[in-house]
């Protein structure tokens, strides 16, 4: 078998039939630059939204949660062991929102080799004041510089910085909500009353807007230092420890572990963010079915072209096969034009579906909701330019395997009789 000379009487074959070549080789072209495009554009979507959502969530949290206890004094009374007991109205203990031992047991978790970092936070009550208004308020008293490498804080300012932040022992990085109803702006004074009614002015060092509306409308950041004065409490007050791991599988079975070690509550967040992982694969899932469709489709296209193409052939096909052309030879050199179709029509994909991606990353996107967000979100990740062209390769062999069998089993002395 001369794979050469095979191969150059398909590429006569191919380039006898130039319109018809070119039609099947679009088709593949399309169906690989729309795999490309979708893929790359609903990829880039899903890192858009699992940054607004996961690069933010701690991928396990500790806290103390107000709950009935689970054993209550009439369970600690033998005289009614064994016998069924009723309780109503059951109170949640007194228990405390800080953290017992918070400190060793950051630097605890911080030298665990699953941990990438822990960080501190002090969550507090409080109002921000403006003339005659009073609005409810979250302030978060957060290790600025710590948060910004860890879960990507500065993404959502807007104005200002984290080192700025860092650097003000009375700064405020407010919620791009609370701003706009108080009127206020970079480098005015906001009037912080906390629970415990002390009253402080606050300088806002920078705007914060996470792109979700009830947060934005009451949460606000301060150093940690601040947040434990607002509560009147010492530097060892810490409500929250948020831990983000190498491994975000681990995270489920690391929260079970540390709440039982350390008698705390801890939530994973694969928890926290069921839903929202249930829709992130959803749309991958829609994403994969509509482009390997089109894959598909093409691939029928090509089917449909060569099998014409076989016909049209038959007396070249007899003329093949009496010169000493053998079935295998024949059925190679329609396998081979598939793929020489494929190959084509995948590299012009290829190109297709990076021209069309890079023309929509540049493509101006602006929404209020997300101001740091310029342009419609691309991902270029080299795996599907490559699944892009493999598909091509096997859906185009496939659409030439089939119609080559029939020409295999071609008898010359049939066609020519026929002549």
């Amino acid at each position: 078998m001369d794979f050469k000379l095979l191969l150059s009487i398909s590429k006569t074959h191919l380039f006898s039939r130039k319109k018809q070549s070119l039609i099947a080789a679009l088709g593949v072209t399309f169906g690989i630059g729309t795999y490309i495009i979708m893929m790359s554009f609903m990829t880039g979507l899903n890192g858009l939204l699992d940054g607004l959502i996961l690069n933010r969530t701690p991928h396990i949290h500790l806290y103390n949660e107000m709950e009935p206890s689970i054993k209550q004094p009439l369970d600690l009374y033998l005289g009614y062991f064994g016998r069924e007991k009723i309780i109503r109205s059951i109170k949640p203990k007194n228990t405390q929102e800080r953290i017992h031992n918070a400190i060793p047991l950051l630097d605890f978790l911080n030298k665990q080799s699953y941990v990438r970092g822990a960080t501190a936070q002090v969550k507090a009550q409080a109002f921000y004041l403006g003339g005659s208004t009073q609005l409810n308020g979250v302030l978060i008293g957060i290790d600025a510089l710590r948060e910004g490498v860890l879960y990507n804080l500065d993404q959502y300012i807007v104005e200002g910085s984290l080192q700025e932040l860092d650097q003000s022992e009375n700064g405020i990085l407010l919620g791009a909500g609370v701003a706009k109803k108080l009127a206020l702006k970079i480098s005015d004074v906001v009037q912080i009353a906390s629970s415990k009614g002390d009253v402080l002015p606050l300088k806002i060092v920078g705007l914060y807007q996470s792109g979700m509306s009830e947060i934005d409308n009451v949460q606000s950041y301060v150093t940690l230092k601040m947040a434990q004065r607002l509560m009147a409490q010492k530097d060892n007050y810490i409500t929250d420890i948020n831990i983000k791991l190498f491994d975000m599988e681990k995270a489920p079975a690391l929260a079970k572990e540390m709440s039982e070690m350390f008698q705390i509550n801890a939530t994973d967040i694969q928890s926290a963010n069921a839903q929202f992982e249930t829709g992130s694969s959803i749309r991958t899932l829609i994403s994969y079915a509509v482009s390997i469709t089109l894959l598909i489709v093409a691939g029928f296209g090509i089917y449909n072209i060569l099998n014409m193409l076989i016909y049209e052939k038959m007396n070249d096909i007899a003329i093949l096969k009496a010169t000493g052309f053998s079935g295998q030879d024949v059925k190679w050199i329609f396998i081979s034009q598939a793929l020489i179709i494929g190959l084509f029509g995948g590299f012009l994909g290829l190109l297709l579906g990076y021209g069309v991606t890079a023309i929509i990353d540049r493509t101006p996107f602006e929404t209020e909701a997300l101001p740091t967000i310029k342009t419609y979100p691309i991902d270029y990740e080299l795996k599907y330019y490559v699944i892009g062209m493999v598909f091509a390769l096997i859906s185009t062999f496939f659409a030439g395997y089939f119609p080559s069998r029939k020409a295999e089993k071609i008898d010359p002395v049939d066609i020519i009789r026929g002549q």
